[in-house]
């Protein structure tokens, strides 16, 4: 299975760059992962930014759409989610940040899961960071590693 990290926005500001670039990496022990950056709309609208999100996910890519009003996991059941995907044979898991303004109804319904980080709302740059965490976090948690300690 193969994780990737979709994001509409700007590149990762300096300031949670580095935090990202090492999780990014730790989580590429345990699967493939990338970051894919997609362009925001010049105008706030939802309906283009859909678009542009769509077009980059295939037929079978699990998306998982991060959102403050999604279901919130503790870190071994967002574990399990990873392990269960895995286990389904799941080719391809994608988390998608959502733009400034949120996503369009058409995204929302794409998405197979809907997740909350929290009921707070985070800047989309650290949103990254905290994404990047949770999920190496997760595949430590699945290989019984010491990182988490519950």
């Amino acid at each position: 299975m193969r994780i990737s990290f979709y994001t509409v926005g700007k590149g990762h500001e300096e300031y949670v760059r580095e935090g990202v670039t090492l999780f990014t990496d730790r989580v590429n022990r345990y699967f493939p992962c990338t970051w894919r950056l997609l362009p925001p709309s010049k105008h706030t609208d939802k309906r283009e930014e859909a678009a542009t999100i769509l077009e980059a996910l295939s037929k079978d890519d699990y998306l998982v759409l991060l959102d403050e009003r999604g279901k919130s996991w503790t870190s071994e059941q967002l574990s399990a989610f990873i392990g269960a995907r895995a286990g389904d044979s799941c080719r391809h898991l994608v988390f998608l940040i959502g733009g400034a303004f949120g996503v369009d109804p058409s995204v929302r319904a794409r998405a197979q899961f809907i997740w909350s980080l929290s009921s707070l709302v985070f800047p989309h740059q650290l949103v990254r960071l905290i994404l990047a965490e949770q999920v190496y976090r997760g595949c430590t948690i699945l290989r019984n590693e010491k990182y988490h300690h519950s």
